[in-house]
């Protein structure tokens, strides 16, 4: 029993910084830092071939450390309320996976990304409201070479346009996984999901991309929000 359990640790044990267990708490602290994930909402996962490393849920996101990472095996059965899932490693603390994990495993199954951050940014949060009618934020900016068009395609150019779908938030965050599927399905060209009144889940094809265009987009979302309450456009020659 011994044996086993210091295997399950070996997978978050590391000295190495660019270990995924490692860059996760260093990443929640600067995300906690950036406002993104207060509360101890929001979250982030990083795939590495044939695992995943997930955040605890409902945790003091600035304080994880690499020993409160769970590790589950890529491929399996996409995880949902109704499944089990399978793990490779479990805290020994009582912790929960993160909330998120249906909806991870959206980025991964759908735009096969490397990995995926949700942010309770009151940007985001703010857009939705603000857009809430279209269902679809707009935007033309500099700012949007540094998406990339369904996460993990080519950069936008400046003279493109960013649009970020919006779907309705549900009261609890796993059964947001199938209208966050639709979405991503009815707009391939989307970097990002937005939830009204929640926040955004965004992906790449590893935690620097994904990690870039989350920045990337909260800029373009907090500039959009002050853009359309000064009452001035936010897409070009529209």
């Amino acid at each position: 029993m011994s044996a086993s359990i210091d295997q399950e640790d070996a997978l978050v044990t590391s000295t190495d910084p660019l270990h995924p267990a490692n860059l996760i708490s260093g990443l929640c602290a600067s995300f906690y830092r950036l406002g993104w994930v207060t509360g101890t909402g929001g979250g982030i996962c990083i795939r590495t071939d044939d695992k995943v490393y997930i955040a605890p849920s409902g945790v003091q996101k600035e304080r994880i450390e690499p020993s409160h990472i769970f590790v589950l095996p890529y491929p399996q059965a996409e995880p949902s309320p109704h499944t089990d899932r399978i793990f490779l490693r479990r805290p020994k603390l009582n912790l929960k996976e993160s909330a998120c994990t249906p909806l991870f495993w959206n980025a991964f199954t759908v735009r096969n990304a490397g990995s995926c951050i949700h942010t309770h940014s009151q940007n985001a949060v703010m857009a939705t409201l603000l857009w809430e009618k279209e269902k679809m934020f707009k935007i033309s900016h500099q700012m949007i070479k540094g998406v990339r068009i369904g996460g993990n395609g080519p950069t936008l150019s400046y003279l493109d346009t960013l649009e970020v779908p919006i779907i309705n938030n549900t009261p609890n965050e796993e059964d947001l996984k199938d209208s966050m599927k639709e979405a991503m399905e009815q707009y391939p060209r989307a970097a990002g999901i937005l939830v009204l009144r929640h926040g955004i889940y965004v992906w790449g094809d590893d935690w620097q991309k994904a990690k870039t265009q989350t920045e990337c987009l909260d800029y373009l979302l907090e500039i959009g929000v002050k853009m359309k309450l000064a009452g001035l456009p936010t897409v070009l020659n529209e």
